[in-house]
C-alpha cells in the first residue's frame, strides 16, 4: 500500500519519472533535471499560447502532478499571450536554458510534443495543434 493509499497521489511521482524518463530517451539526455525544466517551460508556453478554455482541456488529460506543474504559476487572465510568434515560442523556451543552452531547441521542443501526443488523446492533441498558430504547428512531430 502506498502513503496514502490513493493510487492517483500515491503513483504521481512515477508517471513523472515516466515522462522524464520518455523525455531523456528522446533526446538522449541523461539528466532528469534538464528534462524536468524543458518539460516544465514547454507545457507552461503552450498552456499561455493557448485560450483559457483550451488550456483547461488540455489539463484535464494531464495526470495529477503533470498538471500541477502545467498549471504552476498560471495567471489566467493573461492568456494568451501576445505576441505568439513561433520565434516568440522558441525564446521563451531558451530563457529557461540560457546557463545551459539547447543545441537544437526546436528539436527538444518538438520531443516535449511527440511526448504529449503518446501520453494525452488524439482528439485533445488535435485540438491543441489546431489551436496553436501554422508555424508553431511546424514543430509538432
Amino acid at each position: 500500500m502506498g502513503v496514502t493509499g490513493l493510487t492517483a497521489i500515491d503513483h504521481s511521482p512515477q508517471v513523472v519519472a515516466e515522462w522524464l524518463n520518455g523525455l531523456c530517451d528522446r533526446l538522449d539526455w541523461t539528466e532528469n533535471r534538464r528534462a524536468y525544466l524543458l518539460l516544465r517551460t514547454t507545457l507552461h508556453a503552450v498552456r499561455d499560447w493557448l485560450t483559457v478554455d483550451e488550456a483547461s482541456d488540455l489539463a484535464a488529460q494531464l495526470p495529477l502532478l503533470v498538471r500541477g506543474i502545467y498549471y504552476e504559476g498560471w495567471n489566467p487572465s493573461s492568456t494568451p499571450v501576445h505576441p505568439r510568434s513561433k520565434d516568440d515560442f522558441v525564446a521563451r523556451i531558451m530563457r529557461a536554458f540560457e546557463q545551459e543552452p539547447l543545441g537544437d531547441p526546436e528539436m527538444a521542443i518538438s520531443a516535449v510534443f511527440g511526448l504529449l501526443e503518446k501520453k494525452v488523446s488524439a482528439g485533445e492533441i488535435e485540438q491543441v495543434r489546431n489551436a496553436m498558430r501554422s508555424h508553431i504547428r511546424d514543430l509538432w512531430p
